[in-house]
């Protein structure tokens, strides 16, 4: 078995293997540079014909879907709504699995190893399990249909993933730089903020990036528990999408727009990502 992956590994190291993986690679973008074109063709392009007819003909390119989607009142606030949910999902899981992994992994106290065993069971629960009890929940504390109902469901089923790569990773770090620094005085607080959390950086920013792109991309909790106040972006598309022929110009846009803020913030910390992924699966 060990000699077959060398074989595969050494085969794709030659100029045959990289350019079947360069294809592989341009056939993945396919879909997405067809919507990139087809949100800066006008509706009635789109309508006529294929987004790839834009390669023969690029002067029809134009931001003009762009120009109304800013204006459209209803796309703009569910962008707002989507941050809104976005940004204090990912803090809060960050926050709270970051002290909780650095006390299942270097505090000692009655029951650790049986509440880490049952933060790992619960990462086999099924998100869809928790939308009818959760939903009932909301109704009887008032707030269903609200932007704190999302973000606090994405924030439960987000910790368990998150306390399980986080403590894995701190229990990596030696624990000579930890006694050294509590011999120095620090208290157990100043050892997670001084010594743990930079150390830790890799895995944090790659539990960023995975909660940001689930939270970002989710459709299914704010289908059931957004209103149409606090409803997000991939609600707002997917509504869109119920006249799709009329209006595939601001569809496409606002899909690409969609799709490109998290590419971005990917991007922006990749050198992280599988540093912090390797690291913290495995102890």
């Amino acid at each position: 078995m060990k000699a077959l992956g060398a074989r595969a590994v050494g085969w794709l190291s030659h100029g045959l293997g990289q350019a079947l993986l360069a294809l592989v690679a341009v056939l993945w973008l396919v879909p997405a540079f067809g919507l990139l074109l087809a949100s800066l063709r006008p509706e009635s392009a789109n309508t006529a014909n294929g987004w790839w007819n834009a390669l023969a003909k690029p002067s029809q390119l134009t931001f003009g879907n762009y120009s109304e989607l800013l204006h459209n009142g209803t796309l703009t606030a569910s962008f707002k709504n989507t941050v809104a949910i976005t940004v204090p999902s990912v803090l809060l899981v960050v926050a709270i699995a970051a002290l909780a992994a650095y006390a299942f992994a270097w505090l000692e106290f009655p029951g650790r190893d049986w509440l880490f065993l049952l933060v790992v069971g619960l990462l086999v629960v099924p998100l869809q399990v928790g939308l009818i009890p959760v939903a009932k929940l909301y109704n009887r504390l008032g707030i269903f249909g609200t932007v704190e109902a999302v973000v606090f469901y994405h924030v439960a089923f987000g910790l368990p993933f998150a306390i399980f790569l986080l403590r894995n990773f701190f229990a990596g770090i030696p624990r000579d730089l930890l006694e050294a620094a509590r011999m120095d005085g620090a208290g157990e607080f100043t050892v997670f903020r001084r010594v743990v959390l930079p150390l830790g950086l890799p895995a944090i920013a790659s539990l960023a990036i995975f909660q940001f792109l689930w939270v970002w991309n989710d459709l299914l909790v704010a289908l059931i528990f957004a209103g149409p106040q606090s409803q997000p972006l991939t609600v707002a598309i997917q509504q869109q999408t119920r006249t799709f022929g009329d209006n595939i110009d601001v569809i496409s846009s606002a899909a690409f727009l969609s799709m490109i803020v998290p590419l971005c913030v990917f991007f922006a910390f990749q050198r992280y990502f599988v540093q912090g992924v390797l690291a913290g699966s495995v102890k």
